[in-house]
């Protein structure tokens, strides 16, 4: 039954990485078709414009592109704050909420709306502007309330959710797109790399480091690297890695999920991603791991080897053909789900 329009929200959403393109897509598809409407703001960064345009979500790319170096960060704040808030303040949204955009809760300030943020990324210094301004602030359960606390935020304001933020959105379709693997585990073949996070201002690790391993594996096995921006294009498009597969579009979920043998990630969502489907997944995070990885690792679901070579994959795949999964973090993602809904929802009018 859809909501009449005197209760309706406008919901604003900001969108400054891929990974939280999936992440609110359950919660704007159902809200939608109950009569809210969403004014989505992006940056353009990694793969975000391609999936919202796959979606067919109207959305205004507000800034520039995402900088590595932390000082051009610092810099470039203040002026997409500024050109958020002169886009949004005519719009008149009811309430804003985000997944790790550190510009939301400062904009929705001077806006005088109530703003969600939540962040599963323990070392990013953009939380400490988020804690300030947020309204109320959404952790996972396996992340240090220490350490949040020691960014600034308040106590008062902190909820831990059930599970992981992947299980946020893979509730949905996890179990079906696991049992569709299961069904093709005869022929699955293929490995899938997830390159470094080359902008992210919290990873300080090295640079193409999976370069000669994958020279090394790709006469054996078909490799599949799903690239985060055009300089990774240009790079894995040079004749060294002939016969590499590197899609110049983003892959659906499900394509990658049903036909990995094996899922080698330098980043943090995607390898989550595959590690709660099940998949063998190796993680390369090349810095300091999130204590939602740490958990992961903890419960067998994922290992994390970031010095790889040929060697160590070919081991790995003789002794982890079959990973396990837990049904847990799917119960948990849908209890996390709803956490987020309800709480959004009590802002309306």
């Amino acid at each position: 039954m859809r909501k009449s329009i005197e209760t309706a929200m406008k919901i604003w959403i900001d969108f400054i990485n891929s990974p939280q393109v999936s992440f609110f897509e359950p919660l704007i598809n159902e809200l939608s078709n109950n009569g809210h409407e969403f004014i989505l703001t992006c940056r353009d960064s990694s793969n975000t414009v391609a999936l919202l345009k796959q979606r067919n979500w109207a959305y205004s790319i507000i800034g520039n592109k995402a900088q590595k170096s932390f000082g051009k960060k610092l810099l470039s704040f203040p002026l997409r704050v500024s050109s958020l808030y002169s886009h949004l303040k005519n719009k008149r949204p009811d309430v804003a909420i985000c997944q790790s955009s550190f510009y939301l809760p400062v904009t929705a300030k001077m806006l005088g709306i109530p703003s969600i943020y939540t962040n599963d990324n323990e070392h990013a210094m953009g939380n400490i502007p988020s804690f300030l301004f947020a309204t109320q602030i959404f952790v996972p359960e396996n992340l240090s309330i220490a350490k949040i606390l020691k960014k600034g935020a308040k106590r008062n304001k902190i909820t831990q959710y059930p599970g992981i933020k992947e299980g946020v959105y893979l509730w949905i379709k996890g179990l079906e797109i696991r049992s569709r693997r299961e069904n093709n585990s005869h022929s699955l073949q293929n490995i899938y790399v997830r390159p470094e996070p080359v902008t992210a201002q919290y990873y300080s690790g090295k640079l193409n480091f999976l370069d000669n391993v994958l020279i090394e594996l790709k006469d054996k096995y078909p490799i599949i690297i799903l690239v985060r921006d055009k300089s990774q294009l240009e790079h894995y498009t040079q004749p060294e890695f002939a016969g590499i597969k590197v899609p110049n579009t983003p892959l659906s979920f499900e394509e990658v999920a049903i036909n990995c043998l094996l899922f080698i990630g330098a980043g943090g969502t995607m390898t989550r991603e595959m590690a709660m489907m099940g998949v063998s997944t190796i993680s390369v995070y090349d810095g300091e791991l999130l204590d939602v990885d740490k958990f992961l690792i903890s419960e067998s679901l994922m290992v994390h080897q970031p010095n790889i070579n040929r060697e160590l994959i070919e081991e790995f795949l003789n002794t982890h053909r079959r990973c396990a999964s837990d049904n847990k973090l799917m119960d948990k993602g849908k209890e996390a789900y709803d956490l987020f809904k309800l709480t959004l929802l009590t802002y309306m009018k």
